[in-house]
């Protein structure tokens, strides 16, 4: 039975999920994990705190589909055929139970990522998988094709090469049949120049999830105050996310926010990071509805002083800052708020508009927007359509999702893609 040696490049959750894939098809064959740092997996260790968002509960394709700026129509090939409800019966079949939080988020029943990183290594220890860390790939040279007959000895067979001949730093050359390149987000998309000499187009990376740093630092003041239902908008930007938001030391968190940085990092890039945005910290009214609601308003709480009666529920210190912020006395009635003191309390309400000047990064957040432009990728097999053998998965490719389970829901698709076609199935 023929045996292919098989290189992974990258140890993180893409890379482990392909070669494992691998192995499961073809036990026999020799593969290996390279990996640069002395690090495994790390993202999936600190992946939701500590925890791993594994994948979100969304067993629609379609729906699915609309959680990813950028990279949708080419994973709707992709999730057709391995999308969430494989990989919770993955690991399931592999002892880890995932649970569902009410915001659709999908993690281990231990709430611990060591759970899937004991997994992963588990099934390595069981393929003999070879992981070698502290392997930084300098270069590829495709050697597809058989060296020349020696001359003078014309009847002696070809000296037939493996497809790949792979340069480590400091260690002597690798050969593969097949390549899987898994090495992450692509910020020094300069370290893989050897692709681009294959041909291939590196989108330009910039960085993805994130937070807002505000520049007037009074709403800082609030640090710690969250809503849970509130919606987020880059002005000047169609997009715009509803969920929880967190005040910050620097300014504006939570899962809105770092979603919303996702569909306008490109934006948001060419401007420096400089902007505003616009909050409305009610979500369930606009500016012309409250007007209206706000008669109601009146009527049922004209004798109660304004500090002390939140219609809206928000939390007690952001409701005493904007009443601040618009001029009103806590001792304020409703029935004596004057109109336009109103006026500016329901555009505080509906469109708190911050000025933006940088970004903050959570490393467990961290992705990267581009990488390898994806119409150099067969979105079926997630092989190279320049380079035969040649293969990618997880966020190098110009792929991402917004927070929530999404990033590594399509390092498990890509990942099982590739190495479905790498082993020939």
């Amino acid at each position: 039975m023929e045996k292919k040696k098989i290189i992974v490049v990258g140890g993180g959750a893409a890379g482990f999920f392909c070669a494992i894939q691998i192995a499961e098809l073809h036990p026999h064959w020799e593969i290996s994990i390279l990996e640069k740092t002395n690090k495994l997996l790390s993202k999936v260790k600190v992946s939701g705190g500590g925890r791993c968002n594994v994948t979100h509960a969304c067993p629609d394709i379609e729906m699915l589909l609309q959680k990813y700026p950028r990279g949708t129509r080419f994973l709707k090939k992709a999730f057709y055929q391995f999308a969430t409800q494989n990989t919770i019966e993955w690991f399931k079949n592999n002892s880890v139970e995932l649970h569902t939080e009410k915001d659709g988020r999908m993690f281990p029943t231990t709430n611990s990522s060591d759970t899937i990183i004991d997994c992963f290594l588990r099934k390595v220890h069981q393929y003999k998988i070879q992981v070698l860390t502290q392997h930084e790939v300098l270069d590829v040279q495709n050697n597809n094709w058989s060296t020349d007959i020696t001359e003078g000895n014309e009847n002696k067979e070809n000296k037939v090469q493996k497809n790949f001949s792979i340069q480590l730093q400091g260690r002597e050359p690798i050969q593969a049949d097949a390549i899987c390149l898994a090495t992450g987000g692509m910020l020094k998309s300069d370290r893989l120049k050897w692709l681009t000499n294959f041909g291939h187009t590196i989108v330009d990376p910039v960085p993805s999830l994130f937070t807002f740093n505000t520049v007037d630092k009074k709403i800082t003041t609030l640090m710690g105050v969250a809503v849970d239902r509130a919606s987020i908008q880059w002005r000047g930007n169609k997009n715009f996310e509803v969920g929880p938001l967190l005040i910050t030391h620097w300014g504006i968190s939570g899962p809105a926010a770092i979603k919303l940085s996702a569909w306008c990092a490109r934006e948001m890039a060419a401007t420096n990071y400089e902007g505003a945005i616009q909050i409305n910290w009610t979500s369930n009214f606009n500016e012309s509805t409250l007007k209206m609601e706000w008669i109601n308003f009146r009527m049922d709480f004209g004798k109660r002083e304004m500090g002390s009666k939140n219609p809206f529920e928000l939390p007690q210190r952001l409701w005493h800052f904007l009443l601040g912020e618009a001029g009103i006395a806590l001792n304020t009635k409703w029935a004596d708020l004057k109109s336009t003191n109103q006026q500016v309390l329901i555009q505080l309400l509906t469109r708190t508009t911050l000025d933006i000047k940088g970004k903050t990064t959570f490393k467990e957040e961290f992705v990267t927007c581009g990488g390898v432009d994806l119409k150099d990728i067969d979105a079926q097999t997630m092989e190279s359509k320049l380079v035969p053998g040649l293969h990618f998965a997880g966020e190098m490719m110009d792929v991402d999702g917004i927070t929530g389970g999404f990033n590594f829901q399509h390092a498990w698709t890509s990942g099982w893609l590739a190495a479905q076609h790498m082993a020939g199935q």
